[in-house]
């Protein structure tokens, strides 16, 4: 299972990469093989400011249909518009291609209670 260093998590399974005090953020490769084939995602909140662990879209899958929660507070400034036509580059490229919004982190300290890789892994078994 590949979980990037450079990365922290959540335990609800997703990622955030951080640019300064922007970020990207979207599903881990576990999250993906737990939902499988995933077929759409919808973001409804860009342009909004919500505290962390609020909801900020949802991903559905041949399986099922799962919420996205945010991280950290955040403002979310761009959803991943490649996603429309082909949700599946989630699960080609998780870390990649794949990410799902970006967003202007309102919270740094926030960051600090996140995951590590290492943390990650252990959850995951």
């Amino acid at each position: 299972m590949n979980i990037p260093a450079n990365l922290k998590f959540t335990k609800d399974h997703e990622w955030i990469r951080i640019e300064g005090d922007e970020a990207y953020i979207g599903i881990t490769e576990f999250a993906c093989s737990e939902l499988g084939d995933i077929v759409f995602v919808e973001v409804e909140t860009v342009s909004e400011t919500l505290p962390r662990e609020t909801t900020f879209g949802s991903i559905e899958a041949v399986k099922t249909v799962s919420d996205l929660f945010l991280p950290v507070s955040a403002e979310i400034l761009l959803f991943n518009d490649a996603l429309e036509n082909a949700p599946e580059l989630i699960n080609k490229d998780p870390y990649g291609e794949g990410w799902i919004i970006k967003i202007k982190v309102s919270d740094a300290a926030e960051l600090d209670e996140l995951l590590d890789a290492q943390a990650y892994a252990e959850l995951i078994g």
